[in-house]
Protein backbone atom coordinates (compact mmCIF):
# COMPACT_ATOMS: atom_id res chain seq x y z
CA UNK A 1 0.00 0.00 0.00
CA UNK A 2 3.13 2.63 0.90
CA UNK A 3 4.76 2.01 -2.07
CA UNK A 4 1.77 2.74 -4.12
CA UNK A 5 2.98 6.07 -4.01
CA UNK A 6 5.98 6.00 -5.90
CA UNK A 7 5.96 6.56 -9.37
CA UNK A 8 9.01 4.02 -11.19
CA UNK A 9 12.07 5.67 -12.53
CA UNK A 10 11.71 7.73 -15.97
CA UNK A 11 12.58 5.48 -19.21
CA UNK A 12 15.12 8.16 -20.20
CA UNK A 13 16.93 6.83 -17.30
CA UNK A 14 16.46 3.34 -17.53
CA UNK A 15 17.47 3.79 -21.50
CA UNK A 16 20.70 5.81 -20.61
CA UNK A 17 22.03 2.92 -17.98
CA UNK A 18 22.07 0.59 -21.10
CA UNK A 19 24.74 2.36 -22.36
CA UNK A 20 27.12 2.46 -19.21
CA UNK A 21 29.92 0.10 -18.62
CA UNK A 22 28.83 -3.02 -16.05
CA UNK A 23 31.22 -1.47 -13.63
CA UNK A 24 29.02 2.05 -13.31
CA UNK A 25 26.58 2.24 -10.37
CA UNK A 26 23.94 2.03 -12.75
CA UNK A 27 24.03 -1.25 -13.76
CA UNK A 28 24.63 -2.39 -10.13
CA UNK A 29 21.26 -1.22 -8.62
CA UNK A 30 17.92 -2.60 -8.89
CA UNK A 31 15.14 -0.22 -10.17
CA UNK A 32 11.57 0.44 -9.88
CA UNK A 33 10.01 0.20 -13.31
CA UNK A 34 6.74 -0.29 -15.05
CA UNK A 35 7.09 -3.78 -14.92
CA UNK A 36 8.91 -4.51 -12.02
CA UNK A 37 9.88 -3.56 -8.30
CA UNK A 38 12.63 -3.94 -6.32
CA UNK A 39 12.33 -7.59 -3.63
CA UNK A 40 12.84 -5.06 -0.78
CA UNK A 41 14.07 -8.17 1.73
CA UNK A 42 17.48 -8.02 -0.26
CA UNK A 43 17.42 -4.11 -0.14
CA UNK A 44 19.52 -1.82 2.70
CA UNK A 45 19.48 1.37 0.85
CA UNK A 46 16.81 2.65 -1.12
CA UNK A 47 16.91 6.06 -3.05
CA UNK A 48 13.41 8.03 -3.35
CA UNK A 49 13.38 11.27 -5.19
CA UNK A 50 10.65 14.19 -4.29
CA UNK A 51 9.78 17.08 -6.45
CA UNK A 52 7.77 19.37 -3.97
CA UNK A 53 8.89 23.00 -3.75
CA UNK A 54 5.66 24.48 -2.68
CA UNK A 55 7.29 25.02 0.43
CA UNK A 56 9.83 27.37 -0.51
CA UNK A 57 11.28 28.88 -3.95
CA UNK A 58 9.19 27.47 -7.32
CA UNK A 59 12.15 26.17 -9.33
CA UNK A 60 11.82 23.41 -11.04
CA UNK A 61 13.41 20.08 -9.94
CA UNK A 62 14.53 17.73 -12.55
CA UNK A 63 15.45 14.58 -10.57
CA UNK A 64 16.74 12.89 -13.99
CA UNK A 65 19.94 15.40 -13.61
CA UNK A 66 20.93 13.37 -10.46
CA UNK A 67 20.49 10.06 -11.04
CA UNK A 68 21.93 10.70 -14.61
CA UNK A 69 25.58 11.87 -12.66
CA UNK A 70 25.24 9.41 -10.08
CA UNK A 71 24.30 6.32 -12.32
CA UNK A 72 27.99 6.98 -14.34
CA UNK A 73 30.07 6.93 -10.92
CA UNK A 74 31.60 3.94 -10.11
CA UNK A 75 30.67 1.96 -6.51
CA UNK A 76 33.83 1.25 -4.35
CA UNK A 77 34.12 -2.02 -2.88
CA UNK A 78 30.33 -2.06 -1.55
CA UNK A 79 28.31 -5.16 -0.71
CA UNK A 80 25.09 -3.83 -0.09
CA UNK A 81 21.81 -3.66 -2.29
CA UNK A 82 21.01 -0.25 -3.39
CA UNK A 83 17.60 -0.39 -5.03
CA UNK A 84 16.10 3.52 -6.20
CA UNK A 85 12.31 3.13 -6.08
CA UNK A 86 11.49 6.37 -7.65
CA UNK A 87 9.41 9.40 -7.34
CA UNK A 88 7.16 10.61 -5.29
CA UNK A 89 5.37 13.24 -6.93
CA UNK A 90 3.40 16.18 -5.88
CA UNK A 91 -0.05 15.94 -4.79
CA UNK A 92 -3.13 17.87 -5.05
CA UNK A 93 -1.60 19.51 -1.88
CA UNK A 94 1.25 19.62 0.09
CA UNK A 95 -0.05 18.10 2.81
CA UNK A 96 -0.48 15.24 0.27
CA UNK A 97 3.26 14.78 -0.64
CA UNK A 98 3.76 14.72 3.44
CA UNK A 99 1.72 11.94 3.64
CA UNK A 100 2.61 10.03 0.89
CA UNK A 101 6.40 10.77 1.99
CA UNK A 102 6.19 9.64 5.54
CA UNK A 103 4.20 6.49 4.95
CA UNK A 104 7.16 5.29 2.67
CA UNK A 105 9.90 6.52 4.54
CA UNK A 106 8.06 4.99 7.69
CA UNK A 107 7.55 0.96 5.91
CA UNK A 108 11.25 1.33 4.63
CA UNK A 109 12.32 2.45 8.54
CA UNK A 110 10.25 -0.68 9.42
CA UNK A 111 12.32 -3.15 6.92
CA UNK A 112 15.54 -1.96 8.22
CA UNK A 113 16.17 0.02 4.93
CA UNK A 114 17.71 3.28 4.86
CA UNK A 115 16.25 6.08 3.00
CA UNK A 116 18.21 8.32 0.70
CA UNK A 117 15.72 11.36 0.00
CA UNK A 118 16.62 13.49 -2.95
CA UNK A 119 14.21 16.36 -2.56
CA UNK A 120 12.74 19.71 -3.33
CA UNK A 121 12.69 21.74 -0.46
CA UNK A 122 13.77 21.00 3.21
CA UNK A 123 10.65 21.51 4.89
CA UNK A 124 10.12 17.56 3.55
CA UNK A 125 12.56 17.06 6.74
CA UNK A 126 9.10 17.09 8.69
CA UNK A 127 7.55 13.93 7.53
CA UNK A 128 10.88 12.71 8.06
CA UNK A 129 10.65 13.36 11.27
CA UNK A 130 7.05 12.35 11.79
CA UNK A 131 7.87 8.55 9.80
CA UNK A 132 9.85 7.22 13.21
CA UNK A 133 6.23 8.06 15.26
CA UNK A 134 5.47 4.30 14.85
CA UNK A 135 8.29 3.53 15.96
CA UNK A 136 7.83 5.18 19.17
CA UNK A 137 11.66 6.48 19.53
CA UNK A 138 13.42 9.64 20.61
CA UNK A 139 15.10 11.47 17.45
CA UNK A 140 17.89 13.35 16.75
CA UNK A 141 17.99 15.05 13.84
CA UNK A 142 21.02 16.72 12.60
CA UNK A 143 20.68 19.45 10.16
CA UNK A 144 23.68 20.92 7.50
CA UNK A 145 22.60 23.84 7.00
CA UNK A 146 23.21 28.14 7.09
CA UNK A 147 20.47 28.81 9.21
CA UNK A 148 17.86 27.34 12.01
CA UNK A 149 14.71 27.93 9.78
CA UNK A 150 12.99 28.48 12.93
CA UNK A 151 9.90 30.66 11.68
CA UNK A 152 6.51 31.86 13.85
CA UNK A 153 4.61 29.58 15.79
CA UNK A 154 1.10 30.48 13.86
CA UNK A 155 3.23 30.13 9.92
CA UNK A 156 2.38 27.24 7.86
CA UNK A 157 5.07 25.00 7.69
CA UNK A 158 7.54 25.73 4.98
CA UNK A 159 11.09 25.94 4.14
CA UNK A 160 12.10 28.27 6.74
CA UNK A 161 9.82 27.01 9.60
CA UNK A 162 9.72 23.65 9.52
CA UNK A 163 12.04 23.26 12.63
CA UNK A 164 9.85 24.92 14.70
CA UNK A 165 6.74 22.24 13.98
CA UNK A 166 9.16 19.47 14.44
CA UNK A 167 9.76 20.74 18.31
CA UNK A 168 6.30 22.25 18.73
CA UNK A 169 4.10 19.33 17.49
CA UNK A 170 2.62 16.06 19.32
CA UNK A 171 3.70 13.50 19.11
CA UNK A 172 7.03 15.18 20.40
CA UNK A 173 9.76 12.62 20.10
CA UNK A 174 12.39 15.03 19.19
CA UNK A 175 15.52 14.66 21.82
CA UNK A 176 18.13 16.28 20.05
CA UNK A 177 18.38 19.09 17.34
CA UNK A 178 22.29 20.02 15.72
CA UNK A 179 23.03 22.59 13.61
CA UNK A 180 26.27 21.84 11.77
CA UNK A 181 27.25 24.78 9.47
CA UNK A 182 25.02 28.12 10.24
CA UNK A 183 26.81 31.44 9.60
CA UNK A 184 25.59 34.14 11.75
CA UNK A 185 24.28 36.98 9.83
CA UNK A 186 21.84 34.71 8.62
CA UNK A 187 19.94 34.19 12.12
CA UNK A 188 18.54 36.59 14.04
CA UNK A 189 20.17 36.38 17.93
CA UNK A 190 16.85 35.65 19.09
CA UNK A 191 16.87 31.88 16.95
CA UNK A 192 20.43 31.79 18.66
CA UNK A 193 19.41 32.13 21.92
CA UNK A 194 16.72 29.55 21.41
CA UNK A 195 18.91 26.96 20.63
CA UNK A 196 20.84 27.99 23.99
CA UNK A 197 17.62 27.43 25.48
CA UNK A 198 16.43 24.20 24.70
CA UNK A 199 19.71 22.82 25.18
CA UNK A 200 20.20 22.15 21.83
CA UNK A 201 23.59 22.22 19.50
CA UNK A 202 24.77 24.21 16.95
CA UNK A 203 28.57 25.02 15.30
CA UNK A 204 29.46 27.75 13.09
CA UNK A 205 30.49 27.24 9.37
CA UNK A 206 33.82 28.82 10.70
CA UNK A 207 34.75 26.29 13.03
CA UNK A 208 33.98 23.23 11.21
CA UNK A 209 35.69 24.08 8.67
CA UNK A 210 38.83 24.51 10.58
CA UNK A 211 38.23 21.24 12.28
CA UNK A 212 35.64 18.84 10.44
CA UNK A 213 36.44 15.98 12.88
CA UNK A 214 34.24 18.10 15.26
CA UNK A 215 31.09 17.00 13.85
CA UNK A 216 32.07 13.23 14.04
CA UNK A 217 30.08 12.91 17.26
CA UNK A 218 27.24 14.92 16.04
CA UNK A 219 26.88 12.23 13.90
CA UNK A 220 27.40 9.44 15.56
CA UNK A 221 24.75 10.28 18.06
CA UNK A 222 21.99 11.04 14.63
CA UNK A 223 19.04 9.11 13.53
CA UNK A 224 18.61 11.31 10.37
CA UNK A 225 20.32 14.14 8.82
CA UNK A 226 18.86 16.78 6.83
CA UNK A 227 20.99 18.83 4.23
CA UNK A 228 20.51 22.04 2.66
CA UNK A 229 22.33 22.39 -0.58
CA UNK A 230 22.73 25.81 -0.21
CA UNK A 231 25.29 25.33 3.01
CA UNK A 232 27.21 24.91 0.10
CA UNK A 233 29.02 28.10 -1.23
CA UNK A 234 28.23 28.56 -5.35
CA UNK A 235 31.76 28.48 -6.43
CA UNK A 236 31.30 24.73 -5.53
CA UNK A 237 27.43 23.64 -5.57
CA UNK A 238 27.04 25.25 -9.45
CA UNK A 239 23.73 27.40 -7.88
CA UNK A 240 24.06 30.98 -9.23
CA UNK A 241 20.77 31.46 -8.83
CA UNK A 242 20.48 31.77 -5.57
CA UNK A 243 24.41 33.64 -5.17
CA UNK A 244 26.15 32.27 -1.63
CA UNK A 245 30.13 33.26 -1.96
CA UNK A 246 30.59 31.46 1.31
CA UNK A 247 29.94 27.92 2.94
CA UNK A 248 31.07 24.60 2.52
CA UNK A 249 33.19 23.48 0.09
CA UNK A 250 32.50 20.14 -2.00
CA UNK A 251 35.10 18.39 -0.29
CA UNK A 252 33.40 19.35 3.31
CA UNK A 253 29.81 18.71 2.39
CA UNK A 254 31.04 14.81 0.93
CA UNK A 255 33.19 14.45 3.99
CA UNK A 256 29.92 15.23 6.18
CA UNK A 257 28.21 13.35 4.18
CA UNK A 258 30.51 10.15 5.04
CA UNK A 259 30.24 10.84 8.50
CA UNK A 260 26.59 10.48 7.97
CA UNK A 261 27.07 7.02 6.75
CA UNK A 262 29.62 5.92 8.83
CA UNK A 263 27.17 7.02 11.61
CA UNK A 264 25.85 3.10 12.94
CA UNK A 265 22.78 5.15 13.76
CA UNK A 266 22.03 7.06 10.95
CA UNK A 267 18.60 5.75 9.65
CA UNK A 268 17.38 8.32 7.06
CA UNK A 269 19.41 10.68 4.91
CA UNK A 270 18.07 13.53 2.93
CA UNK A 271 19.18 16.42 0.65
CA UNK A 272 17.55 19.48 -0.12
CA UNK A 273 17.24 22.87 -1.60
CA UNK A 274 18.80 22.36 -4.67
CA UNK A 275 17.57 24.68 -7.45
CA UNK A 276 17.12 21.94 -10.20
CA UNK A 277 20.14 22.61 -12.07
CA UNK A 278 22.48 20.64 -14.01
CA UNK A 279 25.99 21.61 -12.12
CA UNK A 280 24.53 20.73 -8.45
CA UNK A 281 23.87 17.53 -9.64
CA UNK A 282 27.20 16.92 -10.21
CA UNK A 283 27.50 17.55 -6.14
CA UNK A 284 24.63 15.80 -5.11
CA UNK A 285 25.76 13.05 -7.08
CA UNK A 286 28.89 12.81 -5.04
CA UNK A 287 26.90 13.65 -1.44
CA UNK A 288 25.29 10.37 -2.01
CA UNK A 289 27.88 8.95 -3.44
CA UNK A 290 30.06 9.33 -0.31
CA UNK A 291 27.24 8.31 1.81
CA UNK A 292 27.03 4.61 0.94
CA UNK A 293 30.42 5.10 1.24
CA UNK A 294 30.48 5.66 5.00
CA UNK A 295 27.57 3.08 5.05
CA UNK A 296 29.83 0.63 4.28
CA UNK A 297 32.35 1.44 6.98
CA UNK A 298 29.93 1.06 9.51
CA UNK A 299 31.75 -0.31 12.61
CA UNK A 300 28.44 -1.71 14.23
CA UNK A 301 29.66 -0.49 17.55
CA UNK A 302 27.63 0.70 20.68
CA UNK A 303 24.73 0.22 21.28
CA UNK A 304 24.92 -2.92 18.75
CA UNK A 305 27.83 -4.21 20.20
CA UNK A 306 29.24 -5.25 23.89
CA UNK A 307 30.20 -2.75 26.33
CA UNK A 308 33.29 -5.68 26.91
CA UNK A 309 35.25 -3.77 24.14
CA UNK A 310 35.81 -0.54 25.64
CA UNK A 311 37.93 0.30 27.93
CA UNK A 312 36.15 2.30 30.88
CA UNK A 313 37.72 5.46 32.56
CA UNK A 314 36.28 7.33 35.22
CA UNK A 315 36.72 11.12 35.27
CA UNK A 316 36.08 12.92 39.25
CA UNK A 317 35.19 16.02 38.75
CA UNK A 318 33.81 18.30 41.70
CA UNK A 319 31.10 16.25 43.57
CA UNK A 320 30.39 13.95 40.72
CA UNK A 321 32.16 11.18 38.64
CA UNK A 322 32.15 11.42 34.39
CA UNK A 323 32.32 8.09 33.05
CA UNK A 324 34.28 7.73 29.22
CA UNK A 325 34.57 4.61 27.09
CA UNK A 326 36.63 3.94 24.48
CA UNK A 327 36.92 1.51 21.89
CA UNK A 328 38.90 -1.14 21.55
CA UNK A 329 38.16 -1.66 17.95
CA UNK A 330 38.10 2.42 16.60
CA UNK A 331 39.71 3.92 19.18
CA UNK A 332 36.17 6.30 19.59
CA UNK A 333 35.20 8.28 22.40
CA UNK A 334 31.49 8.26 24.27
CA UNK A 335 30.21 9.55 27.64
CA UNK A 336 27.95 7.89 29.79
CA UNK A 337 24.75 9.97 30.31
CA UNK A 338 23.10 8.45 34.33
CA UNK A 339 19.82 7.47 34.44
CA UNK A 340 17.75 9.73 36.80
CA UNK A 341 15.26 7.60 38.69
CA UNK A 342 13.52 10.68 40.48
CA UNK A 343 12.55 12.76 37.55
CA UNK A 344 10.58 12.83 34.36
CA UNK A 345 13.18 12.79 32.08
CA UNK A 346 12.93 11.13 27.92
CA UNK A 347 15.71 8.54 28.69
CA UNK A 348 14.80 5.02 30.17
CA UNK A 349 18.04 4.11 31.12
CA UNK A 350 21.84 4.98 31.36
CA UNK A 351 22.88 5.92 27.15
CA UNK A 352 26.13 6.52 26.17
CA UNK A 353 26.76 10.19 24.32
CA UNK A 354 29.05 10.03 21.62
CA UNK A 355 32.51 12.91 22.10
CA UNK A 356 35.57 13.04 21.55
CA UNK A 357 39.05 12.75 22.97
CA UNK A 358 39.49 16.49 23.50
CA UNK A 359 36.52 16.08 25.51
CA UNK A 360 37.88 13.68 27.50
CA UNK A 361 41.25 15.53 28.46
CA UNK A 362 38.91 18.30 29.12
CA UNK A 363 37.38 16.39 32.00
CA UNK A 364 40.18 15.34 32.95
CA UNK A 365 41.32 19.27 33.91
CA UNK A 366 37.98 19.63 35.39
CA UNK A 367 35.90 21.21 32.71
CA UNK A 368 32.46 19.67 32.47
CA UNK A 369 31.85 18.58 28.32
CA UNK A 370 29.29 20.83 27.12
CA UNK A 371 27.03 18.31 24.95
CA UNK A 372 27.12 15.91 28.27
CA UNK A 373 25.69 19.05 30.14
CA UNK A 374 23.26 19.87 27.76
CA UNK A 375 22.36 16.03 27.17
CA UNK A 376 22.47 15.45 31.11
CA UNK A 377 19.31 19.08 30.93
CA UNK A 378 16.95 17.30 28.24
CA UNK A 379 17.12 14.33 29.97
CA UNK A 380 15.57 16.04 33.26
CA UNK A 381 13.53 18.82 32.03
Amino acid sequence: MEFSFLEPVAEEIQNMIKDLSSQQLGCKIVFHTQDSFPDLAQIKLAIIGVAENRGGHNAEHDLNYFRSEFYKLFPGNWEASIADLGDILPGNSINDTYFALQQVVSALLKNRIIPIVVGGTQDLTYPLYRAYDQLEQMVNLVSIDSRFDFGKEEDSISVHSYLTKIVLDEPNNLFNFCNIGYQTYFNSQEEIDLIEKLFFDAYRLGDISSDITLSEPVFRDADMVSLDLASVKSSDSGNFINFSPNGFSGKEICALARYSGLSDKVSVFGIFNQQGTANEAVLMAQVVWYFIEGYHYRSNEYPYGSKENYIRYIVPIDDDELVFYKSDKTERWWIEIPHISSANNKLKKCTLLPCSYDEYIKACNQEIPERWWKAQRKNII
